[in-house]
Formats: C-alpha cells, sequence, structure tokens
C-alpha cells in the first residue's frame, strides 16, 4: 500500500505511544492519503494525495 503523498512526499514517521503510566512503544503516523483522479499535464490520472494538498487547491482534480 502507497502511504506516500505523489506531490509533497508526505509519507510516515514514527513517535511513541504514551500510556498514563508513562510507557512508551513505538508507533506510526500515517498521512492521510486519498487516490483522486487529476489532470497531470494534459491527461486524466489516479494519483494519491495527502488531504492538505487537496485542501490547499495542489490538484486541479478531473471532472
Amino acid at each position: 500500500m502507497a502511504f506516500k503523498c505523489d506531490l509533497c512526499q508526505k509519507k510516515p514517521v514514527s513517535g511513541n505511544n504514551v500510556s498514563h503510566a508513562n510507557n512508551k512503544t513505538k508507533r506510526v503516523f500515517h498521512p492521510n492519503i486519498q487516490a483522486v483522479r487529476a489532470i497531470v499535464d494534459g491527461a486524466h490520472k489516479r494519483i494519491r494525495v495527502c488531504t492538505r494538498c487537496l485542501r490547499s487547491g495542489l490538484v486541479k482534480k478531473a471532472v
């Protein structure tokens, strides 16, 4: 499964789950990746982009 944004190259980062007892276990923060049909170089193409790129208008969606 692709976890990287095709536009901004945002990818999973690692961190810790921290319990109330301050126990730490490793975890992964995944970006919110959506598959959308977009216009890339004048052609319709299905790309995987994060929701931040969608909101900021970096993606020209195909009709």
